[in-house]
């Protein structure tokens, strides 16, 4: 998705060795320490062996016009790492029965003219569906915030064609992933981000981590870190709603799927480790979820799971 956000770094590191591992840390502080002093990295890093964190520190302000400092329970805006959570949503229904990744996309919004497309297919950035971003930027009213409702109803209007036939080839698709939102939706009965909350977040023990429309929901989130771009004309960064050329962060911010879940190194360590021990989903499931997934035409691997680069 495109979004405005700081740098947040997750990183996994296995050291051989404690002189080894404390010679390791030391260059990494040292880089990392670089790395803020010019100004080329604003957030938060977090180094874990085996489920230990070895590492962590913050670097810089969640709020350049505050100054406000980072911490080590910011929260930060994933961007399309979100996407990772929309897929375990489906693999989850799919344990409960309640889907298939077999079915078709028209099973649920049968108004969308795009046949023979799978969740499968929205999973795997296979689809061929056309970009909603580009699309609504031309024809929707930049005032008006978007829901996925709206992105539904504006591609079954507007009837943008497919890119290609679905399963044929690798494009990644932000329309897909906002589509598996509101598939999880439609069959859990709730909203996507309550089914998130209670099915993945909480049972994980991530407390900091939700799904968060900055614009959209009129709240504010405490120590969040606020996304910020350079503006050349006033030589410091700025808010993105200020400037004519970033005013899709206004008007696609009711999108969800694709983006939109606010999260922490702490708890994005709590991901990886109930990944690891297969909490929310066994072995197989998990399998699938990382396997590098083939295009139907072709005995190469696209290097692309569910929600996960492989």
């Amino acid at each position: 998705m495109k979004r405005v956000i700081y740098a947040l770094a997750f990183l996994l590191l296995v050291a051989c060795g404690k002189e080894k591992q404390d010679n390791r840390l030391e260059l990494l502080d040292k880089f990392m320490q670089g790395q803020a002093a010019y100004f080329k990295f604003n957030g938060n890093v977090l180094v874990a062996e085996k489920g230990n964190v070895i590492y962590q520190k913050s670097f810089g302000v969640r709020n350049f016009y505050t100054q406000e400092l980072l911490n080590d329970t910011t929260v930060f805006e994933l961007a399309s790492v979100s996407k990772q959570f929309t897929a375990m949503g489906i693999l989850l229904l799919e344990k409960q029965g309640k889907l298939k990744l077999t079915d078709s996309l028209r099973y649920y919004f049968p108004e969308l003219p795009y046949n023979n497309i799978s969740l499968h297919h929205l999973l795997t950035h296979t689809s061929g569906l056309p970009d909603y971003e580009s699309t609504m930027y031309a024809k929707w009213d930049h005032q008006k915030i978007a829901f996925n409702n709206d992105m539904i109803r504006f591609l079954s209007q507007e009837k943008p064609l497919v890119h290609f036939k679905p399963g044929t080839k690798w494009e990644y698709s932000n329309t897909a992933y906002a589509i598996l939102a509101s598939i999880i939706e439609k069959v859990s009965g709730t909203t996507f981000k309550d089914f998130l909350a209670v099915n993945i977040f909480t049972p994980l023990g991530m407390m900091h981590t939700r799904v968060y429309n900055t614009r959209r929901s009129g709240e504010r989130l405490e120590n969040y870190a606020y996304g910020f771009v350079w503006s050349d004309s006033l030589k410091q960064q700025v808010l993105p709603d200020s400037l004519p050329d970033y005013d899709y962060v206004y008007f696609l911010d009711g999108i969800q799927g694709d983006g939109v879940v606010n999260s922490t190194t702490g708890d994005l360590l709590k991901w990886d480790r109930g990944l690891a021990s297969k909490t929310l989903i066994g072995e197989a499931t998990v399998t699938k979820m990382f396997f590098p997934h083939a295009l139907s035409d072709s005995i190469a691997k696209i290097y692309y799971g569910y929600g996960v680069f492989v």
